[in-house]
């Protein structure tokens, strides 16, 4: 028997009991808000809640952001052990994500964030808030709306197992070995991801060699922007056939298939418009500004989706591709307004190099090779780090139900 199952028959044979969040609380309050122009290179540590969705994962011990705190109104600290909630979000899957912060300095919780002190092992419950069960609590009886929202009764509804503490750590243990083994594949793909950033730029720069130098608009066809449909109107999205692509589709990527779906009386009584396949789209809101992406299925989108239909006889919608993404830096520094987005106007004034389609057919070959190394989750490390992410899902969810259950479910590993 594993060390695990002998802490389970000798702690808790018939299983832990499930206890809400609010029953193991010591304390739950929301952070207070933070504006990115009050993000400084050097102070206090602190957590925005978008950086939960996509810097954090199941637990953290350094911040990546600091903040002078006397410019903070109202301010709320989270330290060692606690556990972050981000309760706005763009989907009703991920929202509430949560992470564990397991560093040693007192930090500030920005907006939008609420934070869980308790007792426990904070691994343990940050492992225990990422299952399949728990996010559907999360999720429960939310909308799916452009923003989605949670709140701290909401959050302390949610029900967990609470094993001993014996238990929690060996369950802590064995996770902690499948997210290293994750994380220095990552970190090698990462180094292999930078060496493509790296030729790909070097492919795609013509320095003193003739090639003409062109803004974006001079090989684009045609161009528009989607359009939201009134969300309050059921018409525009109840049983929806239209695929309906938003900005979180666009990831430097092929869009395949979406998520989101609109009606056809949607389409005959807003802006929305059709756009064919291959277009480029790049998305010009927020914190996905500058993201592109290649529809391969005709499609509409959203207001914040600038789509371009390259015109064929100039260049390679792919070749169109990886110039845009090979500008992402540039697009960034062109960010403009409070939240920080793009324009039509700001995108098609970049300029490309535009070689014969020739040359152009032949860099796309090459580029796409590389991309496929670094990105196709059919091969090589990513397809690994897949394997492992759902290994370790897997073992996450069969775990911690072994710990309600105290049942044996697991083969001796």
């Amino acid at each position: 028997m594993s060390k695990l199952g002998e802490l389970i028959q000798k702690l808790c044979p018939n299983g832990a009991d499930y206890k809400t969040l609010g029953e193991i609380a010591i304390d739950v309050y929301r952070g207070s808000g933070i504006k990115r122009d009050q993000i400084t290179e050097e102070g206090t540590p602190c957590v925005r809640y978008g950086e939960i969705y996509t810097t954090y994962g199941v637990w953290f011990d350094k911040c990546v952001s600091h903040t002078d705190a006397e410019t903070i109104t109202k301010p709320k600290y989270f330290e060692h052990g606690d556990i972050l909630f981000a309760i706005t979000g763009e989907s009703v899957e991920d929202i509430a994500k949560s992470c564990a912060y397991v560093g040693y300095e007192r930090c500030l919780a920005g907006g939008d964030i609420v934070v869980l002190k308790h007792k426990q092992n904070p691994k343990y419950l940050s492992y225990a808030l990422a299952t399949t069960e728990a996010k559907q609590q999360k999720s429960k009886g939310k909308v799916k709306s452009k923003v989605v929202h949670s709140s701290v009764p909401a959050i302390k509804e949610i029900t967990v197992p609470i094993p001993p503490l014996e238990v929690q750590c060996e369950i802590v243990r064995i996770l902690d070995n499948f997210i290293e083994l994750t994380a220095e594949l990552t970190a090698e793909l990462t180094a292999r991801q930078k060496q493509y950033t790296y030729y790909r730029n070097k492919l795609l720069t013509f320095d003193n060699t003739g090639i003409p130098i062109v803004q974006l608009r001079t090989v684009v066809k045609k161009s528009c922007s989607g359009s939201t449909p009134t969300k309050g109107n059921s018409d525009y999205y109840d049983n929806g056939t239209i695929p309906w692509i938003r900005t979180q589709d666009v990831r430097f990527n092929e869009i395949t298939e979406v998520d989101s779906f609109i009606t056809e009386k949607a389409v005959v009584e807003t802006a929305v418009k059709w756009i064919p396949e291959n277009c480029v789209i790049v998305a010009i809101s927020g914190a996905t500004a500058g993201r592109c992406a290649i529809n391969k299925i005709r499609a509409t989108t959203n207001q914040h989706c600038l789509n371009m239909e390259i015109d064929e006889t100039k260049a390679l919608y792919r070749y169109i591709y990886y110039c845009i993404y090979n500008k992402y830096d540039e697009l960034i520094s062109r960010k403009q307004g409070a939240r920080g987005d793009l324009n039509s106007s700001l995108v098609l004034s970049i300029e490309i190099p535009v070689p014969s389609l020739d040359v152009q057919k032949r860099l796309v070959y090459v580029l796409d090779n590389f991309n496929a190394i670094c990105s196709d989750l059919k091969i090589g490390l990513p397809a690994e780090i897949e394997a492992r992410q759902k290994q370790y899902e897997f073992y996450r969810d069969a775990l911690l139900t072994y710990a309600a259950t105290g049942k044996i479910i697991l083969t001796d590993k």
